[in-house]
């Protein structure tokens, strides 16, 4: 009955999947030893138990058969699993047939199943088309290596399973192999586990995994090696990117490694506890080596040894991903370590950290012994290494306490570390290393953590004040300081620039006088035998120094240093960099003989004398007018050397002192010139006293007069030089700097970790400005560089670049452009040790990458291509002249416009640029040009003292005028208009030669248009030149109609009698750009504007004038027909703008004439007021115009007001014709010695509104319609020095170019204010009668103190005779050439 019962079951179980009563999801069938049955565990699965007796053998196969029939094949059925069960052949084609069925089903496991090969054989072949098996498991199933193969072979074409598990079954090494082939050909494989009896499944495949770069999650067990304890050998988990290994076996380890070289998805590798030996580290080498994603490693307890170490060591010097790398508990010692930190430090100041990515480090152990080499290579690591943050020494028992003393010493200058461990490190004791620990986190703010657990000084409970200061250096700080909080103090330092020209700096004997001057502050102060080790050795007085020789002495508390500057013209390109700017105490003195060859005592001549000083004055004023601002003029003294030779007396050196004075005299306000001219034998100390004791005293009164600077400034002098003989470095590097600041300085300490550091940062950049300025450095803030040794680095350095032009051959061929290695190249050539000078260590601390980066930011060589990183560099010391090469414009035809202007200097008497500025500029515009992305098209080009470039269609020269140091010339020729070239002009290159020009006025003048076409030599481009604003006075001193066909009239030029170009007219609509002619349109609007609101006639309504077109941009023309025709439209329409902009700049011109001629009669009507006033005081004895001008230096300036006191005046007159007023050529005038109250009382109100007036007329060019003739230009040149500035109108209208517009759109205003003048009359009115009579009364008196009464004195002195008109009969003076040209208007009529 029981049996039948079961039996029922069964077919209950059957009958319920039949009916489709319920869904089954999940479906377990178990081999049962007892008895058959079943039962639903849930409401979706179902638990059948088949027993293994005879009769209840068929019922698995027909259960097979019902979950496999057709109506049943898409029923949700998901899980599969059997357990127990032995399989034939019938048994698998059925679950095969199941399976390629029902896709639903995604989780099929077998449990203790029993497989033949057969059913293996036929499981794959269903396995590789499947597509709906999702989850596969074999456990305890016993399918051995050929299972393991079969498997594999299905799953590398099958596409639909995602997680394989094998549980014990012994799949060995070749099963493992077949499945990693596998996951090498199958990327859909998510989760692989692995249980198996061999741990020599492990590595094959993780290795596949790993090589494939699969992101699949791995889980691999096996047994020990006695099989009793099963236990976990690698965890590959991709949410973490993290590979944990616990057992592997060596061969194994190294096939792993291998794996990891190119592998690009672990991130942390963590194989603690492993045995490791090196063969396994040397193929992990090349896993740190080229792995680009490995950043966290940890090989703690792995048993390396010195030699393992050893490779990993070597991997971390091509490794740029790894970022923390442990290596605690560990068996190798200092030799190990020493390998180890080699990569994260640095041995010498230039060379470059090899890692720079690895941030944390441990290392220790009970089992290693660091030993003396692994401390030096931890010392190295902290006082070098510039990226590790993190620093563990665990465990460690042979670092003693005087160790720890010192690496924490070491820490001071560190800036990086943040969390140092030193857990259980027996050295951690001591009451001095805890003092220690305290100093270095005062002055290290940047250290967040210290971790000594288990150390003696933790276990003596002393931790708890290092604790504190650690939180007390995390605290948010209130804001430091601000720089002008920054106390200050007199300057302790003073310079002496000793000057002397090229030519005679071997003969003016600088070197032997500032041995004198020296051995004069120190002979009284230093031992004999320390006073004859500082004389310089006879060698080297032998053999001169290249660039600076810089020597250095004290008094009292001041530091005093000597500056023999190089007298060669190539060093003066450096002279930027170590003369003095704002501020900066020192002083010149300026050094000559007096002899050309003392040996045959030959003199030099005053004027060869005055030449060689006045080429320093002027040096001196361009280089120190570079300051903004110049609170002190530069202090110089001229010293005279070879006196002993003179055998003359003393007064025959008159003419020396004459010319002496004559150079004070025109340097007056540039420069404090020292009274005394110092004469001197360079040789005698007792000579030289005088002059030492004029250097002391000078030092002194420089320093007291001097800004202040910065208090540290002070201390950080000798602080540097002690830092310069402790390290033997000639230079130091920013970070350099900073830690030093850090440590000394507390003003300039950064107080916590949560500072401002940008604050401290600029504070350190002043004080480094500071001390630039005071030349106890030369700081280079852009390169991040201050120079310590100023002799070794102006010398050694400076002075061999300059002689880079020996090197010209190197460049011939390429036009002067060399590769970066061919200019490092000669640099190292330049710079080894020479001769003599033995002991130069220049590439210990500078390497030549470094002298082309540092010739590059100082803009003595440019690169080709910016852009790009192997771009060729241009040195502009090697170009070499181009001597008769034929120089002609690549654009040719009548269509060109060519156009130049010259920049010369304003001020050429007293500066002019210096020998170094146009090799700047070649690499200056060049810089600027190529700045912008935009300009990539353009193309530049250099030779000698010329640049060549083409941009947007302009080709433009700009070329080193005729006389060198003087001015620029700026040439171009292009198809385009005259505007668009003068807009390149003014927007870039002009800007750019100004902006090198600090301190400098450069005067801007316009070049003959023929000597640009035909690129006449640049010593007759002088001649042909006028100024702009000359030009433009011109055209203001023409009528309105007149201004637009106004031609400027060229002379001839000639040399030897050859006419070289013939004279000749240019339009100067043609000379000066749109905007510049509408300016001195709007100039004259301008005037026009504020002489009516001076004559109260109102201005009549205009337009404002038309804007200026813009030039439409250049088209590229098709080469076809519809594409010639539409370029032909194009030059149609343009021309139809030109013409419309001419028609438009016509009618302004015409507009403004009108508005003259009305200004212009009722001017002329106030000026005949004048002469018809009081017509019968003394019946015109006397001219009724007259007017004041000062005489000062050799020139007039008209005076409009006068004042009690003013001398040096002289009275002239106008001539009075009627309708044709002006001035009388070479009138003598009459003399005014001083002008006292009775003049101011008799004259100021008349010569003011009378000058007005004048002003004015010549403002408006106004002398051609009232007859002010020819010389009106004269006075003009007064106007511009005028005294009154409120009658200098115009300025504006200048600056603006628009203003006169402006101000004929405020007619209203004019004409209200003009009819309420009128209204008012009276007292708003000029009392023209009592002025005029007055200032008559005044003049007739002064003419009759001055003896002048009768015509004939009166023609005399003013060219002047008194006439009658004979139409009207009045009176008038007028001069000889009215008196004769008009002689049928008027009658003489002598007094």
């Amino acid at each position: 009955m029981a049996t039948s019962q079961n039996i029922r079951d069964l077919e209950w179980a059957l009958q319920t999947i039949k009916s489709e009563i319920m869904n089954f999801h999940s479906i377990s069938i178990y081999n049962s030893e007892s008895t058959s049955s079943c039962y639903q565990e849930t409401e979706n699965s179902i638990t059948i138990n088949i027993s293994t007796t005879k009769e209840n053998i068929p019922y698995f196969s027909q259960l097979l058969n019902t979950i496999a029939q057709d109506d049943l094949a898409n029923k949700p059925l998901r899980n599969l699993e059997f357990h127990r069960l032995e399989w034939d052949q019938q048994q698998m084609e059925i679950l095969c047939c199941l399976l390629d069925k029902n896709s639903n089903i995604k989780q099929l496991t077998f449990q203790g199943n029993k497989f033949d090969p057969e059913c293996l054989t036929l499981f794959s072949r269903m396995l590789k088309g499947n597509e709906g098996i999702k989850e596969l498991t074999f456990s305890e199933c016993g399918i051995g290596f050929l299972g393991a193969e079969l498997l594999a072979s299905a799953l590398k074409m099958n596409e639909s399973v995602e997680e394989l598990q094998i549980w014990e079954d012994s799949i060995g090494s070749r099963g493992a192999e077949e499945l990693s082939k596998m996951i090498e050909a199958n990327p859909n494989l998510k989760l692989l586990i692995i249980l198996d009896s061999h741990p020599i499944t492990v590595s094959p495949l993780v290795s596949a995994v790993l090589s494939r770069n699969r992101s699949m999650e791995v889980h691999i067990w096996s047994r020990d090696n006695r099989g009793e304890r099963i236990s976990k050998s690698v965890e590959l988990t991709p949410e973490n990117d993290t590979l944990r290994v616990y057992r592997i076996d060596s061969s194994g380890s190294r096939r792993l490694a291998s794996a990891l070289v190119w592998n690009s998805t672990i991130v942390k590798l963590d194989m603690t506890g492993v045995r490791l030996r090196s063969r396994w580290a040397k193929e992990f080498r090349g896993a740190i080596e080229h792995n680009r994603s490995l950043k966290h490693v940890n090989l703690s307890n792995t048993d390396l040894k010195d030699k393992s170490v050893v490779y990993i060591a070597a991997g971390l010097f091509k490794n740029c991903c790894l970022e923390e790398l442990k290596l605690e508990g560990n068996r190798f010692g200092g030799i190990g370590i020493e390998h180890v930190l080699c990569p994260l430090s640095r041995f010498f100041a230039v060379q470059n950290q090899a890692n720079v990515s690895l941030k944390c480090i441990t290392f220790g152990g009970d089992k290693a012994k660091i030993g003396r080499y692994g401390f030096n290579a931890i010392l190295r690591l902290v006082e070098t290494n510039e990226t590790v943050v993190q620093l563990g020494i665990h465990d460690d028992s042979s670092l003693k306490s005087d160790n720890m003393i010192r690496i924490f010493k070491s820490l001071e200058k560190n800036t990086t570390l943040k969390y140092l461990s030193l857990r259980g490190c027996n050295g951690i004791e001591g009451d001095f290393l805890l003092r220690t620990i305290l100093e270095t986190l005062e002055v290290n703010p940047w250290i967040e953590e210290i971790e000594l657990t288990g150390t003696p000084m933790e276990k003596a409970g002393k931790t708890e004040a290092i604790y504190q200061k650690l939180g007390s250096n995390g605290r948010l700080e209130l804001e430091q300081d601000s720089i002008n909080d920054m106390e200050m103090a007199a300057p302790k330092t003073c310079r002496i620039f000793l000057c002397g020209q090229e030519f005679a700096v071997l003969l003016a004997g600088k070197t032997t006088l500032c041995n004198s001057i020296q051995q004069n502050f120190s002979s009284s102060k230093l031992p004999y035998i320390d006073m004859i080790r500082t004389l310089p050795n006879p060698i080297e007085q032998i053999i001169r120094t290249v660039g600076i020789k810089i020597r250095t002495f004290r008094h009292d508390d001041t530091k005093i240093s000597v500056w023999d500057l190089d007298g060669q013209q190539g060093f003066h390109a450096f002279h930027d960099l170590i003369f003095p700017g704002h501020g900066s105490p020192s002083f010149f003195l300026i050094i000559t003989s007096l002899f050309k060859k003392p040996d045959n005592g030959e003199k030099k001549s005053p004027s060869e004398i005055e030449e060689e000083i006045l080429y320093w004055l002027r040096f001196i004023v361009s280089n120190t007018k570079r300051a903004l601002s110049q609170t002190i003029l530069p202090s110089i003294s001229v010293v005279f050397t070879h006196f002993d030779k003179i055998t003359e007396p003393i007064k025959n050196m008159s003419p020396y002192v004459n010319s002496i004075q004559r150079l004070r005299e025109r340097f007056l306000g540039f420069v404090e010139f020292h009274p005394t001219v110092f004469t001197v034998d360079a040789r005698s100390s007792g000579s030289v006293s005088k002059l030492s004791h004029h250097i002391r005293k000078t030092s002194n009164s420089v320093i007291q007069r001097v800004p202040q600077v910065y208090e540290v400034c002070n201390e950080l002098t000798q602080i540097l030089t002690d830092w310069k003989l402790t390290n033997h470095k000639p230079l130091m590097k920013w970070n350099e700097f900073s830690q030093l600041c850090q440590i000394k300085i507390p003003a300039l300490r950064v107080q916590s970790r949560h500072n401002n550091l940008e604050k401290v940062e600029m504070k350190r950049q002043a004080v480094a400005t500071s001390l630039h300025r005071l030349g106890d450095v030369i700081f280079f803030d852009e390169l991040g560089i201050l120079v310590l040794d100023c002799e070794w680095f102006c010398g050694e350095v400076l002075g061999r670049i300059t002689m880079l032009e020996n090197k010209r051959q190197a460049s011939t061929e390429k036009n002067g452009f060399l590769s970066r290695q061919e200019l490092e190249k000669i640099l190292k050539e330049s710079l080894r040790n020479h001769i003599l000078r033995i002991g130069s260590k220049v590439f210990e601390n500078l390497e030549a990458t470094d002298l082309v980066k540092m010739m590059l930011k100082l803009e003595l060589c440019y690169e080709q291509e910016p852009w790009n990183p192997d771009s060729l560099l241009l040195v502009p010391a090697i170009l070499e002249e181009n001597k008769g090469k034929l120089v002609k414009w690549q654009l040719s035809g009548q269509e060109c416009s060519h156009i130049g202007r010259t920049l010369e200097c304003d001020d050429s008497s007293h500066m002019f640029l210096t020998p170094g500025f146009f090799p700047r500029l070649q690499v200056h515009l060049h810089n600027k040009i190529f700045a912008s992305i935009q300009q990539h098209s353009a193309t530049y080009s250099l030779e000698k003292n010329q640049i060549s470039i083409t941009m947007n269609g302009i080709h433009i020269r700009v070329e080193l005028g005729s006389q060198p140091g003087h001015s620029i010339d700026i040439l171009a020729c292009s198809t385009k208009n005259i505007s668009e070239i003068l807009k390149l002009f003014k927007h870039l290159i002009i800007p750019t030669i100004q902006g090198l020009c600090h301190g400098i006025t450069l005067k801007e003048t316009i070049i003959r248009s023929e000597c640009v076409k035909e690129l006449t030599p640049a010593r007759y481009r002088k001649a042909q030149s006028m100024p702009v604003q000359q030009l433009k006075q011109a055209l203001l001193s023409v009528p309105a109609d007149s201004m637009y066909d106004y031609q400027h009239a060229w002379n001839s030029a000639s040399e030897k009698g050859k006419v070289v170009l013939q004279s000749g007219f240019e339009f100067a609509r043609n000379l000066l750009s749109d905007d510049e002619f509408r300016e001195v349109l709007h100039r004259r609007c301008y005037d026009l504007y504020h002489l009516a609101a001076e004559l109260e006639v109102p201005f009549e309504n205009t337009q404002h004038p038309p804007p200026l077109a813009a030039n439409e941009t250049d088209r590229q023309v098709e080469s076809s027909l519809t594409g010639i025709a539409q370029g032909v439209e194009s030059i149609l329409q343009r021309l139809r703008i030109i013409e419309r902009e001419i028609k438009d700049l016509k009618l302004e011109i015409q507009g403004l004439r009108y508005y003259e001629h009305t200004l212009l009669a009722q001017l002329h009507r106030k000026l005949d007021y004048l002469l018809k006033f009081n017509i019968q005081v003394e019946e015109r004895k006397v001219p009724n115009m007259f007017y004041f001008v000062q005489v000062e230096n050799q020139s007039k300036r008209l005076v409009t007001r006068l004042i009690s006191g003013m001398t040096m005046l002289r009275l002239h007159m106008l001539c009075e014709f009627r309708g044709e007023k002006h001035v009388v050529e070479d009138q003598m005038g009459c003399e005014l010695t001083q002008v006292d109250n009775r003049v101011v009382q008799y004259v100021v109100p008349y010569i003011s509104k009378f000058m007005k007036l004048l002003t004015f007329a010549l403002k408006i060019g106004a002398h051609f319609a009232v007859g002010m003739g020819e010389l009106i230009p004269d006075l003009s040149k007064e106007v511009a020095h005028l005294f009154d500035s409120s009658f200098i109108y115009g300025a504006a209208a200048m600056a603006t170019g628009a203003i006169g517009a402006t101000a004929i759109g405020q007619v209203g205003q004019i004409r209200n204010r003009g009819r309420s003048r009128s209204l008012e009359g009276g007292q708003r009115s000029w009392n023209a009668q009592q002025d005029v009579g007055l200032a008559q009364q005044w003049l007739i008196d002064f003419l009759k103190d001055q003896k002048i009464s009768s015509g004939k004195e009166i023609a005399d002195k003013f060219g002047l005779w008194r006439v009658r008109y004979t139409d009207d009969g009045r009176i008038a003076w007028v001069c000889q050439r009215h008196r004769v040209t008009r002689a049928s208007e008027v009658i003489e009529l002598p007094i």
